[in-house]
């Protein structure tokens, strides 16, 4: 079937749009405006075809504006996934400053605006480009970008100093985010085809074409190529996942109540928690109480009560002093994880009028709940009466004074640990580090209690499953993994309080995990991440060549675009007055001549055409 003449002659109109480049003058202004402050026109020059883009200040400052944006990215990731850390990270600056203040969430705030404004002026430049424009960035900018710069590196450095182990973490969370980041990268390498293929067939000089496209098919083929490298025990075959890891609250349930009080202890029952973990002090008349800190600054009013003790070790207090204390007002003060808010009248109300809570206490609720115990002991300080005596003391309060009994309790304390298995055989002995199998055996140890940054997945992975499928086991194990399973020993990782943390030591099949988010926790039904190895290997394939496609189409368009433009006008466009003058010539006379055939009307003359828009150029 033939086609018909309107369809003809609507071909080269077709085509001729394709071929024309507009000019967007409100969008350039604006561009130029925010960009460099340029908001008249007279002000900015536009890039002649197959010149440079900018001056070699303003090449150098764009450069500039890249690094800044890897690294203030690098940063905003970091931080954002050290969330499960924010409150040791707060608390350890309460201790050198003296007051609270929740800096972790400031600095979060200021890693994402000064990430939003290097995005956002990046792409100012990217849209610049594309509209053929020179780059000018105003001097406010270059200042704004030196800021973001130095604080990306400063805050990076002095992170990385005190806190290493973050990097572990951030290690650890590309096994759950690596499948998204990949992804998301693809795309915005496609989205960057389009203005980079426009500037690489612009480009006369060879060395600046190889030296674009040999930089984006290097960062396209490492996107394309970085699942190879991907390692995440979420993704597993139908049906193999495990059960929950178990759910040990961490000094009760701290983000609904003050934090080792009888309240944050029925909290964490009541959220569901299969486990209770604390610290023990002994006071100086020989009760055992819960503290955490070394002194009583932080979780109590001991700086109103005692103003001259406020340094004090909380052992160096009797049980008298103790109970006069009040250890719950601070956390509505405080309100350490933000969670205060959401609680009653009733719970406000208790919570404010919570006092420090005996271990035999402790011990009764545990017993009366049919909950485990774990907990860190503290050797009182020199000059205190039991300091040779903490560790049977306990155990008389454990034996003799509360009804709790002994396999309830994972004994963690590492010192005179045979005395302690002589005394009570029954209790169950928890290591606080990875040691060799048979040390573990010999001292009847039960259950490794590691950091969640001390042991990879992986680890945890070779000790239930028995058999050793990582290809990095650490070189500190001195025996093989398997050998804990087979010993029946479990692993408990701490203190794990976000969702992704979770699901992976939940793909990883640990038993239990000790955190300070209960109640949110134990409401993931399934892993954040959780897919088939096929399930994954599609998406990843299929977000490959679906990039791949689409990037080869937008380069073959601008060539075809380019190859057009250099036919249809016999000689590569100039520019006048900043506009291409004898592009829009030549592209009014085709259009002219298009619109002509549709319509049946004569065609204009191209002389006349061309001194009418010269015309119009010059004025």
């Amino acid at each position: 079937m033939a086609a018909s003449p309107t369809t003809l002659g609507k071909l080269p109109v077709v085509r001729c749009r394709l071929l024309q480049r507009y000019e967007h003058q409100p969008f350039v202004s604006c561009l130029a405006g925010l960009y460099g402050c340029q908001w008249r026109r007279y002000q900015r020059t536009r890039a002649t075809p197959g010149d440079c883009c900018c001056s070699k200040l303003e090449c150098a400052s764009f450069a500039l504006l890249i690094v800044t944006f890897c690294l203030t990215l690098v940063f905003l990731y970091f931080w954002s996934e050290a969330q499960n850390d924010y409150n040791d990270f707060d608390w350890f600056n309460f201790g050198n400053l003296g007051f609270w203040f929740p800096w972790s969430v400031v600095l979060l705030a200021i890693a994402a605006a000064f990430f939003s404004y290097i995005t956002l002026l990046l792409l100012l430049a990217v849209c610049l480009l594309s509209e053929g424009q020179k780059l000018y960035l105003h001097w406010g900018h270059k200042i704004g970008v030196l800021v973001s710069l130095a604080f990306s590196i400063l805050a990076t450095a002095v992170l990385s100093d005190l806190w290493s182990k973050e990097w572990t973490t951030l290690l650890l969370s590309f096994q759950v985010t690596a499948p998204y980041l990949h992804v998301g990268g693809v795309l915005l390498m496609t989205l960057l085809s389009w203005p980079i293929a426009l500037h690489f067939f612009h480009i006369n000089r060879k060395v600046g074409r190889a030296l674009i496209m040999g930089l984006y098919l290097a960062v396209l083929c490492a996107l394309y190529l970085v699942p190879l490298g991907i390692y995440s025990p979420c993704l597993k075959e139908e049906g193999t996942l495990g059960p929950a890891p178990a759910l040990i609250g961490h000094r009760g349930a701290p983000m609904l109540a003050p934090e080792n009080t009888l309240m944050s202890f029925e909290k964490a029952v009541e959220a569901g928690g299969q486990g209770l973990e604390t610290d023990v002090t002994i006071s100086y008349d020989g009760v055992p109480f819960l503290m955490h800190d070394h002194t009583l600054r932080r979780t109590t009013n001991v700086q109103e009560v005692f103003p001259n003790r406020t340094d004090a070790p909380a052992a160096m207090f009797t049980w008298g002093e103790l109970e006069t204390l009040n250890a719950g007002a601070w956390f509505l003060h405080r309100d350490p994880f933000g969670t205060a808010w959401s609680l009653g009248n009733k719970d406000r109300a208790q919570a404010q009028n919570q006092s420090i809570c005996t271990f035999r206490e402790f011990l009764e609720l545990a017993s009366q709940r049919g909950k485990q115990v774990i907990f860190d002991l503290y050797r009182p300080p020199q000059g205190h009466p039991y300091r040779d005596t903490w560790i049977t003391r306990t155990l008389e309060v454990i034996q003799n004074e509360s009804s709790i009994h002994s396999h309830q309790v994972l004994w963690l304390p590492p010192d005179l640990r045979s005395l302690v298995q002589q005394m009570d055989p029954d209790l169950q002995h928890t290591l606080g580090s990875r040691a060799p199998v048979e040390e573990l055996q010999q001292n009847h140890i039960v259950q490794l209690n590691l950091h969640y940054s001390s042991m990879s997945t992986e680890m945890i992975r070779c000790v239930v499953v028995c058999k050793c499928v990582s290809l990095h086991c650490l070189s500190e194990l001195y025996s093989s993994l398997s050998e804990y399973a087979a010993a029946n020993i479990s692993i408990n990782l701490y203190v794990i309080s976000q969702s992704w943390l979770y699901s992976l030591a939940w793909c990883s099949a640990a038993q239990s995990v000790t955190t300070n988010a209960l109640q949110l926790l134990n409401n993931l039904s399934r892993p954040l991440f959780l897919m088939t190895p096929d399930e994954y290997n599609l998406m990843w394939v299929l977000t490959d060549v679906v990039s791949f496609t689409l990037i080869f189409i937008i380069f073959i368009f601008h060539w075809w675009r380019e190859q057009s433009l250099a036919f249809c006008l016999g000689s590569k466009p100039t520019l006048e007055h900043g506009t291409y003058s004898k592009f829009r010539t030549e592209m009014s006379d085709v259009w002219s001549v298009s619109s002509a055939n549709i319509l049946g009307e004569p065609a204009q003359s191209p002389l006349a055409t061309e001194s009418n828009l010269a015309t119009v150029s010059e004025h």
